[in-house]
C-alpha cells in the first residue's frame, strides 16, 4: 500500500513515488461502492470538515465518505459564522479543533496552508484544495478513473486543456502525470499557460486544440477559468473538437463547469466527469480508512 499509515496526514502528492501511486490506485477500488458492506462502523471517531471556501462535491464527498465508514462529521462550511470572522488565525483554528476531532479536513484560500496546518496540529490533516497549490485528492479520483479506464498510467496521451495557471486540480495532477511515460498536451489561452516551475518534460503547447492533437488524445481534461483568483481568459471544447477526438478518447472535468463544457456532450459515451465525481467518494473513503486505521 501507499505509505499512508495510521496517524499520517495527507497533504500532498509530492510527498509519494510512482510505485506508491500504483499502488493507491489497487487499494481505492476496495473501498470502491460494491465493497462497502466489508467495513464495521466505528461510531467514536469525529473528523472535522473545515472549508474556508465554497465547496459541493469534496466537502459532501468526504462527509458522506466518513459516514459510510462510521464515523461522525462536525461540518464547518461557513467560517464567517466561526471565530475566522473575529480575525482568528488559521493555527489556532486548527489547535481548538484537533483538542476536539480525530481528523481534520482542510480547504483554504491560501497555498501552503494545508502543510501549515500540520505543522500545529495533533491529529491528521487532509488537504482538500490550498488556494493555487495542490488539490491531491482530486487527483488521486482523476488517476482512479483514468486507470479504471485503461488498467494502466503509461503509455497515454493526457491534454490539459483551460486554465492551467490557476486551476490547482492541473497543478497536482501534472505533477503525478510526470512520474509515468505520459505525452502530455496544454491548450489554453497565452495568460493561462502553466507556471514554469510545473515543467518536467517537453509539452506541446497551443491556444486551440488542433486536429493532430485531439485525434492522439487518449485523456482530454478540461477546466474551467478561475475567476475568484483573478483568471480571466475565454475557451470552449466545441462539437468540433469532439469530432476529432478518437472513440477510445475519454472526456474529463473537475467541476464545477461554465461555458467550456457545455451539457450538450453529456450524452456522449466519451465522457467521464460524473463518474470521476463517483469515484471521489471511493478515494476519500480509502484515504479516512487508511488515516484513521
Amino acid at each position: 500500500m501507499m505509505r499512508l499509515v495510521k496517524g499520517n496526514s495527507f497533504i500532498s502528492l509530492k510527498d509519494y513515488s510512482r510505485g506508491d501511486i500504483l499502488s493507491v490506485m489497487q487499494g481505492i477500488s476496495t473501498y470502491d461502492d460494491q465493497n462497502l458492506k466489508r467495513f464495521i462502523p466505528n461510531k467514536k471517531k469525529l473528523i472535522a470538515n473545515l472549508f474556508y471556501e465554497p465547496s459541493t462535491r469534496t466537502s459532501s464527498s468526504f462527509y458522506a465518505a466518513a459516514t459510510y465508514l462510521g464515523y461522525e462529521v462536525l461540518s464547518i462550511n461557513n467560517v464567517q459564522y466561526s471565530s475566522v470572522a473575529k480575525g482568528e488565525s488559521l493555527e489556532d483554528t486548527i489547535r481548538t479543533l484537533a483538542s476536539y476531532v480525530h481528523c481534520i479536513i482542510l480547504r483554504h484560500s491560501e497555498e501552503g496552508a494545508a502543510f501549515l496546518a500540520s505543522l500545529v496540529s495533533d491529529v491528521p490533516i487532509i488537504n482538500a484544495g490550498d488556494g493555487i497549490g495542490e488539490h491531491p485528492t482530486q487527483t488521486l479520483l482523476d488517476l482512479y478513473t483514468i486507470y479504471k479506464e485503461f488498467n494502466r498510467l503509461d503509455r497515454l496521451t493526457v491534454t490539459l486543456m483551460g486554465d492551467l495557471k490557476y486551476g490547482r486540480t492541473i497543478h497536482s495532477l501534472v505533477q503525478v502525470l510526470n512520474m509515468f511515460d505520459v505525452h502530455i498536451n496544454l491548450i489554453g489561452p497565452d495568460n493561462l499557460m502553466l507556471p514554469s516551475q510545473y515543467y518536467k518534460k517537453e509539452y506541446i503547447e497551443s491556444t486551440v486544440l488542433t486536429e493532430n492533437v485531439a485525434m492522439s488524445t487518449d485523456v482530454l481534461y478540461i477546466t474551467r477559468v478561475q475567476k475568484e483568483r483573478g483568471a480571466v481568459g475565454n475557451y470552449a471544447f466545441t462539437e468540433k473538437d469532439s469530432k476529432n477526438l478518437s472513440d477510445k478518447c475519454i472526456v474529463m472535468h473537475p467541476l464545477p463547469r461554465n461555458e467550456e463544457l457545455g451539457d450538450w456532450f453529456d450524452s456522449d459515451p466519451r465522457g467521464r466527469y460524473f463518474e470521476q465525481m463517483s469515484n471521489g467518494l471511493a478515494v476519500r473513503k480509502y484515504l479516512l480508512g487508511e488515516i484513521l486505521g
